[in-house]
């Protein structure tokens, strides 16, 4: 210790330093010794002239194992040479260094020295000491270290998961995220995708949000369909999330915990699937409307006979009629064969009339018809590319529900759509468009479909929805009763259907349904 007083003292300029000073000085040594850093002074090539206790504990040598040597005796291979030559080209530049070495203790192991290297100058500004500061930041290290490979494994995790995964904070903020999430960003061309998302989950859930937030309760399940890049690409979604609570770890934190709640969101693509389903359930409802056109067909056609078979009854029960009033005997076998004819023509149309099939009773339940339509749209989606139509599909966002059947209404809609597309396919109008759009008020609901076909003459508007009567040449050939079932199927729904007079491009139905009575006539 006397040693380096005297070397201090030199250092000062000082060939002796009086008692006064020298209580100062000694006040500044056990002030070293007891500061909880390792402090090391050495000459300027480095031999070590001072260590304080610290710097015992933290290498492992004592002041008398290690005065005299070199610093060098501290370090450790592993520590590459490059930090050495920039550490003595710092120092010897009369700058501080502050820099990682890696060193080895007294007992062989290595430890990680945070360090500190300041050259002491005399008064004419050369270097005669360095004085050295560190700590073993071994364990701080690894600790840091170890959060960083938990949360880099954890990103890892996540980055491999096949769904778009996202850590939100209280504020919306995203915390974390995966691949996945980070493609939705250009993919769905929605801005931040957390954020939509939750919109879409605040507004589908209402007060439910809070109630599972609040008690740290998940949420799984909730599909979202998503037009992307224009409404050109239909994507669907199933969202999951789940709340947790997290210790905070700023500043304001450290002396009294706080948490806060963040939340792990997953947004599945189920595109695929959803198609998957939606063309199987087009499937079945092919099967279904097959199997109810069929019979359809099979009643059109046995009516279609009745109807041409009661038209020569008629003028036969009428000569029949006119051949009893005469009462000529002259004419009894001949009204006898008219009798025998009449016979067999009843017997005839009762016969047909045993063998039209039944329609069975369908369900009356709330239904949306933008949802009907829809399935009808896709249904006629081939013959709809096939004829190169424009489709405008405009329906009401928020169309409240009505009594009816499924099935009946999507006859309806089928046989309009259906009639449209095939007025557009025969006309030589250069727009080819079919418009949907359905409406709503205070009592009915409203479907206008509309097309640029060549239309029907205002004369025979009121003739069209008459048994077997078309518009189309070739006549009772192509009559049948489509429009017919159009009318009763809206007439059992205590509808209207009507075609708008205003319209001359074309022709548009107006259909409307009333939104809240509850009296529904008896469908087939």
């Amino acid at each position: 210790m006397t040693s380096v007083i005297g070397e201090l003292a030199e250092l000062f300029g000082e060939g002796s330093i009086n008692n006064g000073e020298r209580m100062l000085l000694s006040l500044f040594i056990e002030t070293v010794e007891q500061v909880p850093i390792a402090i090391s002074i050495t000459d300027k090539k480095a031999k070590i002239l001072y260590v304080n206790k610290e710097f015992s504990r933290v290498t492992g040598y004592q002041s008398t194992d290690i005065l005299g040597e070199n610093e060098s005796l501290l370090s450790d291979k592993r520590t590459p040479k490059e930090v050495y030559h920039d550490l003595w080209r710092t120092i010897s530049a009369k700058k501080i260094w502050r820099g990682t070495l890696c060193n080895r203790h007294k007992s062989g192991d290595r430890y990680l020295s945070d360090l500190t290297i300041a050259p002491m100058l005399n008064e004419a500004g050369a270097i005669t000491h360095y004085i050295g500061m560190h700590r073993d930041i071994t364990k701080p290290y690894e600790s840091e270290k170890n959060g960083v490979n938990q949360k880099l494994l954890i990103e890892s995790v996540i980055n491999s998961s096949p769904i778009a995964m996202v850590v939100l904070d209280d504020q919306d903020r995203v915390i974390l995220d995966n691949h996945n999430y980070k493609a939705l960003v250009s993919d769905l061309d929605k801005g931040e995708p957390a954020t939509y998302f939750l919109q879409l989950l605040r507004d589908e859930m209402g007060d439910l949000w809070s109630q599972l937030k609040s008690s740290e309760q998940g949420f799984n399940n909730r599909e979202f369909k998503i037009e992307s890049k224009g409404g050109q690409r239909v994507r669907w979604f199933s969202c999951a999330g789940n709340w947790f609570i997290e210790n905070e770890v700023n500043a304001d934190a450290f002396f009294e915990k706080a948490s806060k709640p963040y939340l792990i969101l997953t947004l599945t693509d189920i595109t695929r699937q959803r198609r998957q389903m939606e063309e199987l359930y087009l499937q079945t409802l092919k099967t279904i409307m097959a199997e109810d056109e069929r019979v359809r067909g099979i009643r059109e056609t046995l009516l279609g006979a009745m109807h041409q078979i009661q038209m020569p009854m008629n003028q036969i029960r009428a000569a029949e009629q006119i051949l009893k009033h005469k009462g000529d005997d002259q004419n009894a076998g001949l009204l006898q064969i008219l009798q025998q004819i009449q016979q067999s023509g009843e017997e005839a149309v009762a016969t047909m009339q045993k063998c039209i099939p039944e329609i069975l009773q369908t369900a009356v339940i709330p239904i949306n018809l933008n949802l009907i339509l829809h399935e009808v749209l896709l249904l006629s989606n081939q013959r709809i590319c096939s004829n190169d139509i424009d489709v405008y599909w405009q329906p009401l966002a928020q169309l409240p529900t009505m009594l009816g059947s499924e099935n009946r209404l999507r006859i309806l809609f089928k046989q309009l759509i259906d009639n449209a597309i095939e007025a557009i396919s025969e006309s030589n109008n250069a727009e080819q468009r079919l418009k949907i759009t359905t409406d709503t008020d205070a009592d009915l609901i409203y479907v206008s479909i509309e097309d640029t076909g060549p239309g029907i003459p205002v004369e025979k508007r009121a003739k069209v929805f008459e048994p077997f009567y078309t518009t189309r040449p070739m006549g009772g050939n192509q009559a049948g009763m489509g429009l017919v079932m159009a009318k009763e199927i809206v007439n059992q729904h205590q509808g209207i259907i009507e075609i708008d007079p205003d319209y001359d491009q074309g022709c548009r139905f107006k259909i409307s349904f009333p939104l809240h009575k509850q009296v529904f006539k008896g469908v087939e």
